[in-house]
């Protein structure tokens, strides 16, 4: 008979493994697990930065910051108030405060106490530079306004841009009995309430456009009732006419007719107006007196400018 082999402990391991060379045996913990070469440089490549992206950021912040700039130029020495600065530049408050301080760290921008800002040192050092060749823009346009004055028979006027404000430097009283003098040399109103401030509104940025209206807000319901609503139907439409025309709001009974002065570049630089009585302003002689301040400002030569 044959002998039965020798007793042996038998494992569950060994029953349900199989034999050592079936088991698989776990890698020792803590080993490295090596990628690939060609899997690192696409890890490398998905987490990398994108120039383009980047670019466009960078590009976004600017002209945020620029719009915020824009806004509290036009507020001038009274200041803007953050809340009215997150209102035209449609941005968070956060967003606004982080773009103000970087103005402020710049010096471009001043705190006047918790919640206004007002221009400061380094944008009211570049707004009094004056452009180099540049002529006295009085100078140039006066023989613009006689001839507007002598073609139409009405007082004609020229205004430039301060901030928000529009400033009379020149004008030219005509021939007709009866002469609406609505502004002398000198005077400064709100950009918009008059023929020439709203030509030279019109052709601005809409951005700079909000930011002035915004700014001149409390001080438009002086001129006739405008509001700010107003003010921004008025400038579609001088848009889309081509020229402004206002009446009844810086001065009673009176109406005229205005458009912005472009330089060779096309910026807008100042604005011209033609005021008389309403009985003098039919649509017609609107019509016509656009047309001869247009035939006027093509004849004048800016190749100097």
């Amino acid at each position: 008979m044959a002998s039965l082999p020798p007793n042996r402990n038998v494992h569950s391991a060994d029953v349900s493994s199989g034999s050592p060379q079936s088991r698989t045996r776990p890698a020792p913990t803590g080993t490295p697990t090596r990628t690939p070469a060609r899997g690192r440089a696409k890890q490398a490549a998905d987490t990398a930065p994108d120039p383009a992206a980047a670019e466009e950021a960078g590009s976004r912040t600017l002209r945020r910051g620029l719009q915020l700039l824009d806004a509290v130029l036009a507020g001038g020495q009274e200041g803007v108030r953050v809340v009215d600065l997150c209102r035209t530049a449609r941005l968070e408050r956060a967003t606004v405060y982080r773009l103000l301080a970087t103005l402020i760290d710049s010096g471009y921008v001043v705190q006047q106490g918790r919640f206004r800002y007002l221009p400061g040192a380094r944008a009211a050092a570049l707004a009094s530079k004056p452009a180099s060749g540049l002529p006295n823009m009085a100078v140039r346009l006066q023989p613009v306004l006689a001839r507007i004055s002598a073609a139409s028979g009405d007082a004609a006027f020229a205004v430039v841009r301060e901030g928000p404000l529009s400033h009379c430097i020149a004008r030219q009283v005509g021939t007709h009995p009866v002469q609406v003098l609505v502004i002398q040399v000198g005077t400064q109103q709100p950009l918009g309430v008059g023929a020439a401030g709203l030509a030279l509104l019109a052709a601005l940025p809409d951005a700079q456009v909000a930011a002035i209206t915004t700014a001149n807000a409390p001080r438009l319901h002086a001129y006739g009732g405008m509001t700010p609503e107003r003010m921004d139907i008025l400038v579609r439409a001088t848009r889309e006419r081509g020229w402004s025309v206002i009446g009844n709001h810086a001065t009673r009974g009176v109406l005229a007719v205005g458009m912005a002065v472009r330089n060779a570049g096309g910026e807008p630089v100042a604005a011209i107006s033609v005021a008389s009585t309403l009985a003098r302003m039919p649509r017609e002689r609107q019509q016509l007196i656009a047309r001869t301040i247009r035939e006027s400002l093509q004849a004048l030569p800016w190749e100097d400018a």
